[in-house]
């Protein structure tokens, strides 16, 4: 039976996020609710999650002795991963010890290189993948492609949100997505996969939630992306009951082969009757930021219940929903948001902004929220209220 004492005592729960952009913001909201202690790590200061928590940590998540030493200072009773950038072989060891990491160590270092979960999944788990091939040199790479054929997509090894990944067409891109894929790669990892490319009716993000009492779907969420960055993002995406049926029981196995409770971002391409696995991450999913409106649990309050063991007795949706994400170009430490009045005028939006401390390049910095009695509606409605938002940097 679940206990959650009073924060900054004896009897409190304590999680320790590594990483604290967004949806590790999130996830300090579902946990302050619940009344538990929250200490937000990661490797800039003033990071979203960090403006919410009990107590932040500015440390290299991928150098194993600060990591190691910031744990053992902290005692947390669980350890939650939200970005790729750690160093996965000490927190099997810190498992190892006692701490509890969610889901699972073992979970972690495979969902966050693309070589291990792409073997699990095509090689022991024989589940439908794209074609696919690891380089790690120029000679590998030239022969990946030879065998797989353009157009293809390479990535880093190791990344996330499309940074690294580029789609290639000819012999000239290709040497440039396999230079950018080794410089964008979190982890230095010095490796890309090569996908041959599937050209999919639709893609989708089965939240999949693995709980004490079971195994929980939420309603398939469709998605855009760019570059491989997520952009827009709708719930439901409507599907053929089969299809959806394949869907789960494919989310089902690879989930099942990670272990561990939380809920996984389980990503997939349709292409007719055909279901593709992609890949999954081990934690709530930028395309599931949709729940946010969308559900009577978001992903982030479904992720924290199953981590500490309380019920999830029903998922309900209340309605079609949409997200489209704000994306702010420049360079800035003192980006501002306005026309906010007519961002929000329309019927049934919301709106999230992160409090990312600055902007260099390009940066996802909030996300818009609608509801609709259709996806049209509800993806229409979240298309004009960023056309309406006014950043100034």
């Amino acid at each position: 039976m679940t206990q959650i004492g009073t924060p900054c005592t004896k009897k409190a729960v304590k999680v320790m996020l590594l990483g604290s952009g967004e949806l590790g913001k999130e996830m300090v909201i579902a946990l302050q609710r619940l009344g538990v202690e929250s200490i937000a790590v990661d490797q800039y200061p003033g990071a979203p999650a960090m403006q919410l928590a009990h107590r932040a940590a500015v440390i290299d998540m991928m150098n194993p002795l600060a990591l190691r030493d910031l744990v053992h200072e902290e005692k947390p009773d669980f350890i939650v991963p939200e970005v790729e950038a750690i160093a996965t072989e000490e927190l099997q060891q810190l498992e190892d010890e006692g701490f509890r990491v969610v889901p699972t160590a073992k979970a972690v270092g495979l969902t966050m290189n693309r070589e291990r979960i792409r073997r699990l999944a095509a090689e022991q788990l024989k589940l439908l993948t794209s074609d696919y091939g690891f380089a790690s040199n120029q000679e590998e790479f030239e022969a990946v492609v030879q065998r797989l054929g353009f157009p293809a997509v390479v990535k880093p090894a190791m990344s996330s949100s499309g940074k690294g990944q580029m789609v290639i067409h000819n012999d000239d891109d290709a040497q440039k997505a396999f230079d950018y894929a080794l410089e964008a790669g979190r982890g230095k990892t010095g490796s890309v996969i090569v996908e041959k490319w599937v050209k999919f009716d639709f893609e989708i993000t089965l939240l999949t939630i693995r709980h004490r009492q079971g195994v929980s779907f939420c309603e398939a969420i469709g998605h855009r992306q760019e570059n491989g960055d997520y952009q827009e993002s709708w719930q439901p995406h409507v599907m053929r009951p089969e299809i959806l049926q394949e869907a789960k029981k494919m989310a089902t196995l690879v989930t099942q082969a990670l272990g561990g409770y939380g809920l996984f971002g389980v990503e997939l391409f349709i292409k007719g009757e055909q279901v593709y696995f992609s890949e999954v991450s081990p934690r709530p999913h930028d395309t599931g930021m949709v729940t946010l409106i969308s559900q009577n649990l978001s992903e982030f309050d479904l992720h924290i219940r199953a981590i500490l063991g309380l019920p999830i007795p029903k998922i309900r949706l209340h309605s079609p929903a949409a997200s489209k994400a704000i994306l702010v170009s420049g360079d800035s430490n003192e980006v501002s948001f306005g026309n906010l009045n007519q961002v929000l005028a329309e019927e049934d939006t919301d709106l999230r902004l992160f409090g990312k401390p600055e902007v260099c390049g390009q940066r996802r910095m909030g996300v818009v929220l609608a509801l609709g009695k259709t996806v049209e509606e509800a993806c229409t409605k979240v298309k004009d209220s960023v056309s309406r938002l006014k950043i100034n940097l």
